[in-house]
């Protein structure tokens, strides 16, 4: 099968086989801006809470997509710092059982949540109404704190049919729309049809892969972020 429903399939931890395109160029998106932007204002405190594709899997230490995300705000000029809670193989059931542990054992509350999860579901055969479910109880909460989300979407892979897509499909934006997050409509996006940009188990990104994850998403977190107060000239 194509690497596009080989990066579908990636967080069912299919390995692809089958036909492959030889290596594009690399792509024009850059995960960092021009480095002449000071960093301004407070710091602003960031979580990201994901599985795998968050813990830099098969990379090297401290090579992750929080990482890169983290040098290409602060590139922008926003005083970022992005607390990686990322953990290989959860769900979203094992996201919202750690989620007030993680928001609660950080310094101070963060101001930003960026989300990747639900594709282990699909892993492991769960109702898309679960996922909902746990997806739309990490946002409550969320909510409740007062903490602005960033959701990054998935989309399920072809080989699980036409009904498990209908059923699936429409959760983040969905949950996006219900409240008020942020939507990615599909994380995985840059990867489609570039297998230069995936590791050997046709499911990771390589480095450039990150690299094209984050410029592809950078302005989307940056937004989301709240604007440091202005402070009026003495």
């Amino acid at each position: 099968m194509k690497l596009y429903g080989m990066a579908l399939a990636a967080l069912l931890l299919l390995a692809g086989c089958g036909e492959e395109k030889a290596p594009a160029p690399a792509p024009r998106q850059s995960a960092e801006a021009p480095p002449d932007i000071p960093v301004m204002g407070e710091e602003l405190a960031v979580v990201a809470l994901g599985d795998s594709l968050f813990t830099g899997y098969g990379l090297k230490e401290g090579e992750s997509y929080p990482v890169r995300l983290e040098v290409a705000l602060r590139a922008r000029g926003l005083n970022a710092r992005i607390a990686n809670a990322g953990v290989s193989g959860d769900t979203s059931a094992n996201g919202l059982q750690r989620l007030a542990f993680t928001l609660d054992a950080q310094p101070r509350p963060p101001a930003l949540v960026v989300i990747s999860l639900g594709g282990n579901d699909m892993l492991r055969g769960i109702a898309p109404d679960q996922t909902e479910a746990n997806l739309d109880a990490i946002l409550t909460e969320l909510g409740k704190r007062g903490i602005r989300v960033v959701l990054l979407g998935m989309l399920a892979a072809p080989n699980l049919g036409k009904d498990y897509a209908a059923r699936f499909n429409p959760i983040y934006p969905k949950l996006a729309k219900k409240h008020g997050a942020t939507l990615v409509p599909f994380f995985l996006q840059p990867l489609m049809d570039r297998p230069d940009l995936v590791q050997a188990d046709h499911i990771h990104p390589t480095t450039a892969g990150l690299d094209a994850l984050v410029g592809a998403t950078v302005d989307t977190v940056a937004g989301a972020l709240p604007r440091p107060a202005v402070q009026p000239p003495r």
